[in-house]
């Protein structure tokens, strides 16, 4: 059986939400054990969080964009990684990544790149979304990749919305996103 692990930080339950639908994709494909591994409030892992990360074949990293980047408590996390960097303990696993901010571009991307980043350092395997976007003008406003992503899974929530509120076209994304790299792990591991 190969492991997935969906390690992310929230700050307002907006992530949180994001991360579950990836880990509900993922736990969806036969043959794959899923577990969600939540940063909290200071940055830290919850007890057996780094067992699990070890663990792990594939790894999907998630945050909410602030300022154009990821936020300082999966900052934080990231640079706490330099223990199994120095060990080459993820070498090979493959890695993924998401995250949600309140407008539609909001530099997504940024973060999604520090992932991609912080997954190369480690010499991890990146998958990205393998979905094409959303973009023809009959498109409705609930899309699956309506924000059109390739390298990772994303959602725009207004800053005044909700966690209900939540478009329905990016939790399926990230749903579908989460069942891909399940399947890739399952392919890996073949």
């Amino acid at each position: 059986m190969a492991k997935l692990a969906v390690v992310y930080h929230s700050g307002y339950g907006h992530t949180d939400r994001l991360a579950q639908s990836v880990l509900a994709g993922a736990a969806g494909v036969p043959g794959i054990e899923a577990q969600a591994i939540r940063i909290d409030a200071e940055g830290n892992l919850p007890e057996g969080g780094w067992e699990a990360l070890a663990a792990a074949d594939a790894i999907i990293f998630g945050s909410p964009t602030y300022m154009g980047g990821s936020s300082w408590q999966f900052k934080k996390f990231a640079d706490a990684t330099s223990k199994p960097w120095f060990v080459r303990a993820w070498q090979d696993k493959l890695a993924a990544g998401f995250t949600n901010s309140a407008s539609p571009n909001g530099d997504k991307f940024s973060t999604l790149q520090y992932f991609v980043t912080l997954a190369m350092q480690h010499g991890m395997l990146w998958v990205g979304t393998g979905m094409p976007p959303a973009s023809q003008k009959a498109t409705p406003p609930d899309a699956v990749n309506r924000l059109g992503g390739f390298t990772g899974a994303l959602a725009a929530t207004p800053a005044d919305a909700s966690v209900e509120e939540m478009n329905a076209g990016d939790l399926e994304t990230a749903r579908l996103f989460g069942a891909r790299v399940a399947e890739q792990a399952k392919r890996l591991l073949g």
